[in-house]
């Protein structure tokens, strides 16, 4: 394998920014220093730009299936795209299939990733239909085939997703904490959901989605958890909180003591619920769902006081005609695009907060992920000798984010309009130079997937 030195560029890592340059030989990071030198490596002159380990994307789902149809990002779309915003792994999801148990599942949805460009693990879904007393051994060979992390809901009773029986919950919580295992949580709190549904007086307009699934749904939801977490004395990871209730049911189950990670996403920080006004507002229906501009400010404010660990996408991505395809909040193909704008978005935020520097960014949504989930430091670091998954980035570069500059099948970005601070010049995944400029040059099939340890 050629070797690349990336001269005269800031190198960032999630501790602080240096004047150096890099040398990558055979997929790894070989050397950091001034002044290097390699005979017969390509040079990539970084003057002006940061050089950072690429991005990790904690929170996926390129090629769905859901209701009937399936995401337009699929492995090899959702590689491009992600190259595009820097992105060299993302943290995908296994859903726990029926008819299957973990073990099926987890090697069902490895073979169908096996065309990704870009490294990938995953999270395994943890349903309520398929929930049994051999629970305990299936995550005993998850773990040995490289999976930690586990997917659970406090909604969706009616696809099985639900585990209702909060002993079975406790069981899982206590395995996981025998084993070593993380439990994220989607936190909607199922009762209260299904009792405004079934008294519900109004239409079902893209905007009723927000009352049918309010921001008080989340907070119980995280409490019901968080108490179970408490009895098992096992951490929890809130995935994409959303709203002020969420993250206060967060703070409070600290207080007692509890190990609570913090993951939200840049629409919960930057788009609000009047996005679902108007003959465009399937496009921005998600679950949960867009909140107030008072939700914003709060999630925004604790990102900028830690009391987040991780910005992420959710990305789920339907085309203009699969989302406008119905309005209909019950029917509309929930999720949204956002892999691609996830570097621009937060380092834009961190541009105008003086309070936050470019570490805090790099800590978030690369080294962060890669330490909760198992697969630091050979992804989310630039310490010598692991992945190099490196990019440069261009911080000087300032544009405006529209549908035709993105690169999602979608064919939209929820932010279009929005002006970014910063381009990605060149992402490098394990010392292969996948996108540069506006050349790309993946793979399919080139992924590997990375155990987690």
């Amino acid at each position: 394998m050629s070797s690349i030195l990336i001269k005269n560029g800031t190198l960032v890592d999630e501790n602080s920014s240096k004047k150096a340059d890099l040398l990558i030989e055979d997929g790894k990071i070989a050397k950091i220093g001034e002044n290097l030198k390699s005979d017969g490596a390509k040079v990539i002159d970084a003057k002006g730009m940061l050089v950072m380990p690429g991005i990790i994307d904690a929170h996926t789902h390129y090629h769905l299936v859901s209701r009937g149809t399936v995401t337009c990002d699929g492995f090899e779309a959702g590689s491009r795209l992600a190259a595009f915003g820097g992105v060299t792994t993302v943290i995908d999801f296994a859903d726990h299939n029926k008819g299957q148990d973990l073990i099926q599942s987890l090697e069902y949805r490895q073979k169908e990733m096996a065309p990704m460009v870009i490294d990938y693990t995953l999270h395994q879904g943890v349903y309520g239909h398929g929930y049994n007393s051999t629970i305990g051994k299936q995550l005993e060979i998850l773990k040995s085939m490289g999976v930690k992390t586990l997917k659970i809901f406090t909604t969706y009773r009616n696809t099985g997703y639900l585990i209702e029986n909060r002993d079975d919950l406790l069981d899982l919580f206590k395995n996981s904490k025998r084993l070593g295992m993380l439990v994220c949580a989607h936190c909607e709190f199922n009762p209260m959901i299904e009792e405004l549904s079934a008294n519900w007086k109004g239409d079902f307009s893209p905007a009723s989605h927000a009352k049918l699934r309010p921001a008080e749904a989340e907070g119980k939801a995280i409490e019901y958890f968080g108490s179970i977490a408490l009895e098992a004395e096992c951490p929890l990871y809130v995935v994409h909180c959303s709203s002020e209730s969420g993250l206060n049911a967060i703070r409070e189950l600290r207080k007692k003591g509890l190990t609570v990670y913090a993951e939200t996403t840049p629409h919960y920080m930057f788009l609000d619920r009047s996005k679902l006004e108007g003959p465009d507002g399937s496009l921005y229906v998600m679950t949960p769902p867009l909140r107030d501009k008072s939700d914003n400010k709060v999630i925004c404010q604790g990102v900028l006081d830690g009391e987040f660990q991780v910005v992420a996408t959710d990305h789920c991505a339907f085309t203009r005609t699969q989302k406008l395809s119905s309005s209909d909040c019950r029917t509309i193909f929930p999720g949204i695009p956002g892999t691609e704008e996830l570097l621009l978005l937060l380092n834009t935020f961190k541009d105008n907060h003086p309070s936050m520097n470019m570490s805090d960014v790099v800590r978030l949504i690369s080294t962060n992920p890669a330490k909760l989930f198992g697969i630091y430091p050979q992804k989310g670091s630039l310490e010598i000798g692991t992945d190099a998954d490196v990019i440069v980035f261009d911080p000087s570069k300032k544009w405006t984010l529209e549908d035709d500059n993105v690169h999602s099948a979608s064919a939209y970005t929820p932010y279009r309009g929005f002006g970014v601070d910063g381009k990605v010049k060149t992402t490098i995944l394990r010392g292969k130079i996948i996108m540069d400029g506006e050349d790309y040059f993946g793979v399919p099939g080139e992924g590997k997937f990375i155990k987690q340890h």
